[in-house]
């Protein structure tokens, strides 16, 4: 996935604060994940070029341990519980309605960085299995059908903040310039006034 802006200068800054310092790897990893919010490719061969190690083993470690993320928390976390009453009540079916719909696997991220995707042990709400957490909601009896409802949920959401700001935007137009044209009449009338002044000046002269 292409890195966005600022990130490579975040690897580059961690690259150069732990140049040649191949004890604690974990911990180097960990704050660039904490800056980040995951580890991506190009960050882990930076650092491992840095400390000169092996990129393999930068690779290893970080697929090694849960805590690790290889792809970028998506604006929108979808979380399907897969513990025991969640996987028998139809877990597997919601989590494959989502891989359709988003057209990503588990543990992905859309390419637009809107959602991303993961399995989770038990949540501890198996009476409402199978149970699906987004955003930290949790959502209950989640069939095939539901996750339809939550991505519409999602995509008039999503069109309906859009058209209010295209609408702050046209309101903010509008007011700058109704504050343009009210700036314009005060020159005017300010010209005005001062042509005035120097009318009467100009007589009260020819008076004398």
């Amino acid at each position: 996935m292409r890195l966005l802006e600022g990130e490579k200068e975040v690897i580059n800054q961690q690259a150069e604060k732990y140049e040649n310092t191949r004890e604690n790897l974990i911990p180097i990893l960990q704050e660039l994940q904490t800056r980040l919010g995951y580890l991506p490719g190009p960050a882990m061969e930076t650092i491992a070029k840095a400390i000169n190690v092996p990129a393999v083993n930068v690779y290893g470690l970080a697929t090694f341990y849960n805590q690790f993320r290889l792809n970028p928390p998506g604006k929108h976390q979808i979380k399907v519980c897969m513990g025991t009453a969640c996987y028998m009540a139809g877990g597997q079916i919601a989590l494959d309605s989502f891989e359709r719909r988003l057209n990503i696997k588990e543990g992905e991220t859309t390419e637009d960085r809107n959602f991303s995707l993961e399995r989770v042990a038990c949540v501890g709400c198996c009476s409402l299995a199978p149970v699906v957490i987004v955003d930290d909601v949790i959502e209950g009896k989640v069939t095939a059908t539901r996750v339809d409802g939550l991505m519409l949920s999602f995509e008039m959401n999503e069109k309906t903040k859009e058209q209010k700001e295209q609408q702050q935007e046209k309101e903010a137009i509008a007011a700058a310039a109704k504050k343009e044209a009210e700036k314009t009449e005060e020159n005017a009338e300010a010209e005005k006034e001062k042509e005035k002044e120097e009318v009467e000046e100009k007589g009260k002269e020819e008076g004398v």
